[in-house]
């Protein structure tokens, strides 16, 4: 309902404005989407962003989940290492663009580098509290049952520590796709923010709002199919505990 909402004060500013340039509708931006998917340009650049959204969130979590555990467990670690993810959690991820693309070129592995770098260290942090915060007492629990290694990570870690790789996986869904987008707008010749670049400097407003929301209704499309699904489902054990 909100987001209907949404779309009707669109249209009402659409109405207001005098320039339709500036400000196009709906009605406006909806067909320029489907003259795109006609064209087959939407679907090629949106399949190449949601290519580099994936292998570079891939990339980040395994990185994250490992760094955060050993950070998690280990205060000697901690100590050591612990700085250096505040250093790189405070790296602006301009800065990380521009030296991949120098340093590496204006190819793929610098796009995803430069990705998955600006999203490993907020992985490692929300990791590493949830690893401080695991309850010692289930830890004991499995080890007097004598669980194997695997039910102990399936059964006692994993469950404790959802919260936090929730929190991980939808907030770096919603902030890689944004920094693909600006490797894309300033390093690649294709992608949704290739194709922005290319409409701002046409001053194309309806082009960069019609690649702009297609996109965005796609990274809504996961999280709605993908991550709530997950979420019910890894979350329905503590809701039978809570009935019983």
């Amino acid at each position: 309902m909100s987001l209907c909402a949404l779309v009707v004060i669109w249209m009402l500013a659409a109405w207001i404005n005098a320039d339709a340039e500036l400000l196009p509708g709906p009605v406006e931006v909806l067909g320029i989407v489907r003259e795109e998917l006609a064209s087959g340009e939407l679907l090629h650049h949106v399949a190449w962003t949601l290519w580099r959204v994936v292998a570079g969130f891939s990339l980040a979590m395994l990185g994250g989940l490992a760094i955060g555990f050993a950070l998690g467990r280990s205060d000697t670690v901690d100590a050591w290492f612990g700085p250096w993810v505040i250093v790189a959690l405070n790296v602006p991820a301009l800065v990380v663009i521009v030296l991949c693309y120098l340093w590496i070129g204006l190819n793929e592995v610098a796009a995803i580098a430069a990705a998955a770098f600006n999203k490993t260290a907020m992985v490692a942090v929300n990791i590493r509290e949830g690893v401080r915060a695991l309850d010692p007492r289930l830890s004991d629990m499995a080890r007097v049952f004598r669980m194997s290694a695997l039910a102990r990570l399936r059964h006692v870690i994993l469950p404790q520590l959802w919260p936090f790789l929730a929190a991980s996986t939808r907030n770096g869904l919603a902030i890689i796709w944004k920094i693909v987008l600006v490797v894309e707008f300033l390093g690649r010749s294709n992608g949704v923010g290739f194709q922005i670049h290319l409409y701002f400097q046409l001053f194309e407003v309806g082009h960069v709002l019609a690649y702009s929301l297609t996109f965005v209704a796609v990274m809504l499309a996961i999280d709605v199919a993908l991550l709530q699904t997950w979420e019910r489902r890894t979350t329905r054990w503590r809701r039978l505990s809570e009935s019983h």
